[in-house]
């Protein structure tokens, strides 16, 4: 069997990698892949992103299944594409990967199911929307519409940081037309916790929840960022969070998929937060997370092509899901600058003397790793219990070194 894996992040090495544990799996091709998977087990890089040159590829090359990682061609239609042309892919078509690629829509959805979230008010005016600011309650959140690769959410803890963000987003565009509509909605307070699933249309099966962190800072302080790094599972999904969850958050969206007419095979990451008052979704993510992918999957006991076939083939009710009960920790070691300017090509040394490295921000060149992007790599490792999980992969971090490595120090420290 031949495996295409669209994407070149993190994310994308750890779905290499535990595809490629599958007997039936001769040929993992990545596409464009990174440094990583150039040098996975079974791995090949091809170097193409077009969805119709990979769609020619997936004929040309006896893919017999698909998955995409990122969410840019999940929702520009690649799955639409493929399925025309009788290929099996793994992911949401067009239509419902807007519950991500749009936060309004999102929200319209979550309303229109109950299914439990903030109040919020959508504004494509900039007036309007600063007119409705200066009568809020702060802090208050704000959030592009569009995609903005994990950093188009702000909270605003007053007026004047809500009228710069407002000018960012609206007038300097600063995501080049996601922030051109905005959603403006409540705080909520507490921690955050990611629940990754996989559905195939009847069906939602929960993975092992994880705790991601955003911030680049220790503390969680300054600039968001796509992930700094993710522990498994995550300590505040409690058996009642859980169950709360699966009622108010898990079952409406499914009954909302269904009433829609959104049938595919797939995955949905559910962003909740965890209040007083129970769990809220903050958001839908149509795909695998980053780097929640990375410390989740290494956890997972079942097979994971298996799985997927069996919600391409609407069997995911009979699937008996198996998890490793330990726990799961990684660390993203990223560029000095990150999330800012930062520089790259620079050579990375020590990744053979970790025990499990996913890389993203990485080019293999000459034979040799070098710095490709902001988020560059991270280490994982499972342990019994979450703090020996955190000590195992802090501790093949530092084996690791490149000029300007920069990490956080309390990745699972609550």
């Amino acid at each position: 069997m031949n495996i295409l894996i669209v994407g070149s992040g993190g994310r994308e090495h750890a779905i290499a990698w535990k595809v490629a544990q599958n007997n039936s799996v001769k040929k993992v091709y990545c596409a464009p892949g990174n440094g990583g998977t150039a040098i996975e087990e079974k791995c090949e890089n091809v170097n193409i992103e077009d969805i119709n040159r990979l769609a020619n590829f997936a004929k040309g090359n006896n893919i017999e299944l698909t998955i995409v990682g990122p969410e840019v061609p999940l929702t520009e239609g690649i799955v639409d594409k493929f399925k025309a042309l009788g290929l099996k892919i793994f992911g949401p078509s067009a239509d419902a990967a807007l519950l991500e690629g749009s936060k309004a829509y999102a929200k319209a959805f979550m309303k229109k199911y109950n299914v439990k979230t903030a109040a919020y008010e959508v504004f494509e005016d900039k007036d309007e929307a600063l007119k409705f600011l200066k009568a809020c309650e702060y802090p208050i959140v704000i959030k592009a519409d569009g995609l903005a690769a994990g950093k188009g959410v702000v909270i605003c803890e007053n007026y004047e940081q809500a009228e710069n963000t407002v000018i960012e987003f609206m007038v300097k565009d600063i995501f080049k037309g996601s922030g051109k509509k905005l959603v403006i909605e409540e705080f909520l307070e507490g921690p955050e916790a990611s629940i990754l699933s996989i559905t195939d249309g009847e069906t939602i099966i929960p993975f092992v929840s994880a705790k991601d962190h955003k911030q680049i800072y220790d503390g969680g302080k300054g600039p968001n960022t796509g992930g700094m790094g993710a522990i498994c599972p995550n300590p505040y999904c409690t058996e009642e969070v859980l169950e709360a969850f699966k009622k108010d958050v898990m079952e409406p969206t499914l009954k909302g998929l269904k009433e829609e007419g959104l049938d595919f095979a797939g995955i949905i990451f559910f962003g909740i937060m965890i209040t007083k008052k129970g769990p809220y979704l903050l958001e839908y993510n149509m795909r695998f997370g980053d780097p929640e992918t990375q410390a989740v999957l290494p956890l997972m006991n079942s097979d994971l092509v298996e799985l997927i076939y069996a919600a391409i083939n609407k069997k995911l009710s009979q699937f008996e899901l198996c998890w490793n009960n330990g726990a799961s920790c990684c660390v993203v070691a990223a560029s000095q600058g990150y999330p800012g300017k930062y520089n790259t090509g620079i050579e990375i040394i020590g990744i053979n003397k970790a025990n499990r490295v996913f890389a993203a921000g990485v080019k293999y060149e000459d034979g040799i790793l070098k710095t490709n992007g902001g988020r560059v790599l991270c280490t994982e490792a499972l342990g019994n219990t979450v703090d020996e999980a955190i000590d195992k992969a802090y501790k093949d971090l530092k084996n690791i070194s490149f000029e300007g490595i920069y990490y956080r120090n309390d990745i699972g420290k609550l």
